[in-house]
């Protein structure tokens, strides 16, 4: 039995294993795939943190930022203890060897870190690795754990978590390489798993690995999430491919034009109001674009490498000399597993959440650009800390393994359900109702359509099987539990977004185009439906 399971090998989860580590608790990490495939290599922009290398921004300012953004839905005493955090985590992040890019000051220490604005922010606060950041702390992380010699088990698709008297006391898995199935046993679980944007399959950032796996067993084992139906669209994917072009594009100096050559928005107020001025221009029949031409071809592969190689590759455009075409997509979800101020799981003991599968209360209705990093590092390490505390005050004993004989019996049953219907088409299918339904702009008839298309969509299940019947590297059965876990997800983000008659944040309904503090200046907290 190990002290801490956590299972996520992302940024949260590889900060959560060496702060564990260094407590001197043993570790697992078990994740679906490899640590660097996670989606924190996905994020570029940076990571905030109010260092005042410039003397124009103070952690006060970060702080409000912050609340600002968060549109009266996040817990101040939670933001102040992230925003507080950061510049020790830079320093943290900086001595094991982050390669963030520096000033030419002649500085030293993080008094050399350059820094970009990011939207809704009011100083330059995100330290940034070129368009590299999430990539370079998240390899970063990885060599530390691997110097550290902590354990993994790499490609093991979370199952269930094991519970026993309403405490949590490990998790079965999923061996994708062998097929077989086993057990964990943890005195304490941290789930860092990640969010469900991949549910908008087709209009999102993510990688289809995405699909909210944790929160889904934390629903099947009895727990509870929050604020699903505040999803975040980046306002800048490109228009073909979804793929990520960074706010740093913006940051540095980019504008948004439409087919007119007309700047119609401030590019750095906060996402949700650019992706919602993007998309009227596109209800207006014209079609936006993102130009950094006049920064030069210089500068734009000093800073933004990597956006210029995702636009030739994926658009054949050449940034410094054309527009890039871009669209909204959901990029971000600030719901997830609800969870106290020490990250505890809500009805479940010995288990913690952290990352963008947990809903800390520091984003809230919006979250502003750069703090996701922030996030995962920064609580990583706390989530850790109350774990590790929890583990040294337990007597625990080996868990039974039940769970893991039900969950044979449901792998089982997989491999012989009937397969008439291709659950790959209503993936695609799911991705573009939520997109259409419960996207940028909503209104609850639509919402209400969603609902009935889940429902059909959901009794269609029992005829969606298998193809492949391999055991070994069965790609296709990962695919099917990913698809179930959406499908238990996808009604409650509609019933939340039902549930809330106003617009607050990424949550925008025609119709109830205000906030209504005396109604819902809350959360809609949310179980598994039965």
């Amino acid at each position: 039995m190990t002290d801490v399971l956590i299972i996520g090998s992302g940024g949260a989860g590889l900060t959560a294993a060496l702060k564990a580590k260094e407590m001197g608790a043993s570790v697992i990490v078990a994740g679906k795939s490899y640590p660097t495939h996670s989606q924190t290599s996905m994020a570029q922009g940076g990571i905030n943190a109010a260092l005042g290398n410039k003397g124009e921004d103070a952690i006060d300012l970060h702080i409000a930022d912050t609340i600002k953004s968060a549109q009266g839905l996040c817990d101040e005493q939670m933001v102040r203890t992230m925003c507080t955090q950061a510049p020790k985590t830079i320093a943290w992040l900086e001595s094991l060897g982050v390669p963030f890019s520096r000033l030419d000051n002649g500085g030293t220490g993080t008094q050399t870190i350059a820094q970009r604005q990011m939207g809704g922010a009011s100083a330059k606060r995100a330290c940034y690795a070129q368009d590299y950041t999430g990539l370079k702390i998240l390899h970063t992380l990885y060599d530390t754990c691997l110097k550290e010699q902590i354990a993994f088990l790499d490609e093991h698709y979370l199952l269930n978590l094991i519970v026993e008297d309403d405490t949590v006391k490990g998790a079965t898995f999923l061996d994708i390489r062998t097929g077989a199935l086993k057990q964990v046993s943890a005195k304490s679980v941290i789930i860092a798993t990640g969010g469900y944007g991949s549910l908008y399959h087709g209009y999102t950032t993510n990688a289809y690995g995405a699909s909210g796996d944790g929160m889904a067993a934390v629903l099947r084992a009895g727990g509870a999430v929050s604020d699903m139906e505040f999803v975040q669209f980046h306002p800048t994917a490109l228009k073909h491919s979804g793929i990520l072009i960074s706010e740093s594009a913006r940051g540095e100096g980019g504008y948004l034009v439409n087919s007119k050559g007309e700047r119609f928005i401030d590019e750095l107020k906060p996402r949700d109001v650019v992706a919602r001025a993007i998309f009227r221009e596109f209800q207006e029949g014209r079609e936006v674009f993102l130009d950094v031409r006049h920064l030069g071809e210089a500068k734009l592969l000093e800073l933004l490498p990597q956006e210029i190689a995702l636009c030739k590759l994926h658009e054949q455009v050449d940034p410094a000399c054309e527009l890039i075409p871009i669209k909204p997509v959901a990029h971000y979800c600030m719901g997830g597993i609800e969870v106290d101020k020490q990250l505890s799981v809500t009805n479940l003991k010995g288990c913690y959440a952290v990352g963008e599968c947990a809903n800390a209360k520091v984003h809230g209705a919006n979250r502003l650009g750069g703090n996701s990093l922030l996030e995962i590092t920064t609580l990583g390490a706390l989530a850790a800390q109350n774990a590790v505390h929890y583990a040294a005050q337990t007597q625990a004993k080996e868990a039974n393994d039940d769970q893991l004989k039900k969950d044979n019996i449901m792998i089982q049953t997989l491999y012989v359900q009937e397969n008439r219907i291709n659950f790959y088409e209503h993936r695609e299918s799911l991705g573009k109702l939520l997109y259409e339904n419960v996207g940028i702009i909503r209104d609850n008839a639509k919402l209400t359509e969603a609902m009935q298309a889940l429902d059909m969509m959901q009794s269609q299940t029992t005829h969606m099987g298998l193809a492949d019947k391999n055991l070994a590297n069965n790609t296709h059965l990962i695919d099917f539990l990913e698809f179930k876990n959406a499908m238990m997800l996808a009604p409650l983000i509609v019933k939340a977004a039902l549930l809330r008659n106003e617009s607050r944040g990424a949550h925008f309904k025609t119709g109830f185009e205000s906030a209504i503090d005396a109604d819902f200046k809350h959360s809609i907290v949310l179980h598994k439906e039965v």
